[in-house]
């Protein structure tokens, strides 16, 4: 880290309300001495911006950025893909709970931006594999699809997005009676939300022609129309056996590898979402760990999807993946996108739920 630091040049302001964050041309800096803190580095360069003259520091282009236990960055990464709860991690480590959520949440943040980075440089070569994921937020009388598009031949996820739905199936007089009155209390989810957001998943994609497999979900070809993208829909019955060979194999894989690596995914578990939002950061977590470090296949321990598409040309791991800070306002992101980095997805039972608002360590 010293050494790493007596060789940085800052890149650029890292205030977003500067000329010098946006346009580098003639952007200049000057040193200006150290601060002292606790943790490694002990010492750490400030410097001035020659724009604005604000002043900021080396820590303020690591993604340690505000952060009290930069050291748990990379084992919460791993460990909430690992079906570890948040409880179980805290008492791993000695914190609090809501220090485990809190550093989730910038992991997600940042594995947001890290894949845009990338998914923004492609074209669409392969056929797009799409499906809805159901899990429940804060109580099984609340459940929701993730819509989820995955690459055919590469395994890639490109993305998701959420749709809350009306708990369905069979239910007993008193189940369907507290049903009615949580929906006259917090109201009643949009019966088009998985029409709407599998036409925003496709609005996501890379540019090119869609060839896009789906099930016979009644929603999908009003989502393709409402899209106004280029898309050739295929459709497969969902009772065709679950196996390689049916074409939407990839899809069905990264199901299975949600429930499997995701506590708050399991059947009959006390670690399920509270909110939505939750559920969205951790699977924005395993879409970077599936798409970059991962191997296609784990008995070959081969290529990665990233790999397979030409983005990477190494299996990268999770200090790859932390190595810089990704500032948002630099690389900006979909506005269906930035609904999870800010915190703003509404959970009906918490409406007033926690947002992402800070001045500086956005």
């Amino acid at each position: 880290m010293a050494d790493h630091q007596s060789s940085f040049r800052p890149p650029f302001c890292p205030r977003p309300d500067c000329t010098g964050h946006w346009d580098t041309r003639g952007w200049t800096y000057r040193r200006a001495g150290f601060y002292s803190r606790q943790r490694r580095p002990f010492r750490v360069q400030r410097y001035n911006c020659g724009f604005c003259g604000a002043s900021f520091s080396f820590q303020s282009f690591q993604i340690s950025y505000w952060r009290k236990r930069p050291d748990l960055l990379a084992p919460v990464f791993l460990r909430v893909l690992s079906c570890s709860g948040y409880r179980q991690i805290a008492r791993e480590f000695s914190v609090s709970h809501t220090t485990v959520m809190d550093i989730t949440a910038l992991l997600a943040r940042h594995c947001l931006l890290f894949q845009e980075l990338f998914v923004r440089k492609l074209r669409l070569r392969e056929p797009i594999v799409a499906d809805g994921f159901e899990s429940f937020e804060h109580s099984q009388f609340f459940p929701f699809h993730f819509n989820v598009a995955v690459g055919a031949e590469s395994h890639f996820v490109y993305g998701f997005t959420d749709s809350p739905i009306r708990r369905k199936g069979r239910m007993t007089k008193r189940q369907k009676a507290r049903r009615e009155v949580l929906e006259r209390t917090v109201g009643r989810p949009d019966p088009k939300a998985i029409e709407k957001e599998m036409a925003e998943l496709l609005v996501l994609l890379p540019e090119g022609r869609i060839d896009l497999r789906t099930d016979e979900h009644p929603a999908y070809p009003k989502a393709v129309r409402r899209s106004g993208r280029d898309v050739a829909h295929s459709v497969t019955p969902s009772k065709q056996a679950r196996t390689t060979r049916n074409p939407l194999f990839p899809v069905n894989l990264i199901d299975l590898l949600i429930r499997h690596s995701s506590s708050n995914h399991k059947r009959e578990t006390i670690a399920f979402s509270k909110r939505r939002q939750n559920a969205a950061e951790k699977l924005a977590i395993l879409q970077v760990w599936r798409n970059f470090l991962k191997s296609f296949s784990e008995k070959k321990q081969d290529a990665t999807p990233a790999m397979r598409l030409g983005l990477t040309t190494k299996k990268l791991t999770v200090e790859d993946v932390l190595r810089d800070r990704l500032f948002v306002s630099r690389i900006g992101l979909p506005v269906r996108l930035q609904s999870y980095y800010f915190r703003e997805t509404v959970t009906r039972m918490i409406p007033r739920g926690r947002t992402h608002d800070k001045a500086l360590a956005f």
